[in-house]
């Protein structure tokens, strides 16, 4: 029971995003054809559901790990956020009614597709390991703390490259909006885990 209360805000802020859903798209995107399963707007909105959940289950486990506000409050907000856009995401795939899993490899999309595979979980540029989450879950004080703000600014370059290349490639002009919001949100929480890091003795990821 103990991620009740983050999963039950989260969730409601995904009930909200989504009843403007529909709206956003006859609005913004009236007259524009519906994505191909095999287009940018697709594969963004596919891909980045995942990279999104990843950055949720983080912000959970440290939420857990230490009672330091700075950081429990940043964790919060990304989860908030984040949970928020992929409701959006998965419901703007349910709307133009397109699978929400490819055959293709991840980042396809990008041009990326012949990466090499993800491994020990990370799928894609920026995801943390199965085996880093686990050290997450481990630590505990400044140590969660400092392990939580390196892995999640890593995680938030993956997600930056990832939404500029929806910026520049996608067509639904709301999902470009959304991708750029991405962007600036996540460089600004980029600066501040720095900040944070430094009080802790500490860098970000090269």
């Amino acid at each position: 029971m103990k991620h009740v209360g983050w999963i039950a805000g989260a969730a409601a802020a995904v009930l909200v995003a989504a009843g403007g859903i529909t709206y956003a798209i006859a609005d913004g995107d009236s007259g524009v054809r519906v994505p191909a399963a095999d287009s940018a707007d697709a594969g963004f909105a596919r891909d980045m559901a995942v990279h999104h959940q990843q950055a949720v289950e983080m912000s959970y486990i440290v939420r857990d790990r230490t009672e330091d506000e700075e950081v429990r409050r940043l964790a919060y907000d990304i989860a908030q956020t984040q949970a928020n856009q992929r409701g959006m995401l998965i419901g703007w795939l349910d709307l133009w009614q397109l699978p929400k899993v490819s055959a293709d490899p991840p980042m396809t999309w990008m041009g990326m597709g012949d990466m090499p595979s993800g491994e020990d979980g990370a799928l894609m540029p920026g995801m943390a390991t199965d085996t880093e989450l686990k050290s997450l879950e481990k630590a505990s004080g400044k140590a969660a703390e400092i392990r939580f703000l390196q892995l999640m600014y890593a995680h938030h370059m993956g997600g930056v490259h990832m939404a500029e290349g929806c910026v520049e490639r996608c067509e639904a002009g709301v999902e470009r909006d959304l991708a750029r919001g991405m962007v600036e949100a996540q460089e600004s929480e980029m600066k501040l885990m720095t900040d944070l890091l430094k009080k802790r003795g500490a860098k970000p990821p090269e």
